[in-house]
């Protein structure tokens, strides 16, 4: 089944903070505080798997206002959202603004003009490998305080937060995960600029797949 309750927190960036380092010196989560009418949110975004053989993944990118409607503007406060397109919901494998582009449209790579053209509508927009630092170096320029979040991921069951802001499908059958695992209930953290588009970070882990079903469970390797 896929995480209990799914949604997007809108509220107003406090300040944010890493975790105390442990035995072996690794930071787990960058920790957002986040202010909305009901309280001060604390948001931990996953920066490190806890696993020396499972390393973390990320992108950040700059996303126009417009390709998150219904949900670029919300009411401040926590959201619930139907996990479906067109909701709201974030899916890194589904979504326009976030899916990696299709397959090759030409036999042989398009004149360079076309390219270009191309990687305008649709900037390519690798996954990023690195440690736990590099991913937390990665975040930490978009959290501005003051600037107003857009937060996706599952809330607390007790008090005032959220995580699993990350994806959340394609783990493995033999991960703890897999019963997580569903489409249009990915985590992502968002913070809206002075000029109104919005800086993006995402992340996944490495064993989390780039292909999945309508359960959000990996597909089978293509065949040749």
């Amino acid at each position: 089944m896929p995480l209990d309750t799914y949604g997007v927190l809108a509220g107003t960036l406090h300040r944010h903070f890493r975790d105390q380092p442990d035995s072996t010196g690794r930071w787990f989560h960058v920790n957002l505080e986040v202010d909305a009418p009901a309280g001060r949110y604390r948001c931990a975004v996953d920066v490190d798997a806890k696993q020396s053989d499972i390393g973390v993944q990320w992108k950040v990118f700059t996303l126009h206002a417009s390709v998150l409607d219904p949900v670029a503007s919300p009411s401040p406060g926590y959201h619930d959202l139907a996990r479906v397109s067109g909701s709201g919901a974030i899916d890194y494998l589904r979504h326009p603004a976030l899916a990696d582009r299709p397959g090759c449209l030409f036999v042989r790579r398009p004149p360079a003009g076309i390219q270009r053209f191309l990687d305008r509508l649709n900037p390519p927009r690798p996954w990023v490998s690195g440690s736990y630092l590099e991913a937390s170096q990665a975040l930490e320029p978009i959290l501005v305080p003051g600037r107003p979040v857009l937060i996706f991921g599952e809330p607390f069951d007790e008090g005032l937060g959220m995580h699993n802001i990350h994806q959340n499908q394609g783990d493995p059958s033999a991960s703890q995960w897999w019963p997580d695992n569903g489409t249009w209930q990915d985590g992502a953290t968002l913070t809206r600029r002075e000029d109104g588009l919005f800086d993006v970070f995402v992340s996944r882990f490495s064993t989390q797949a780039d292909a999945t079903d309508t359960a959000g469970h990996p597909l089978p390797p293509a065949t040749p």
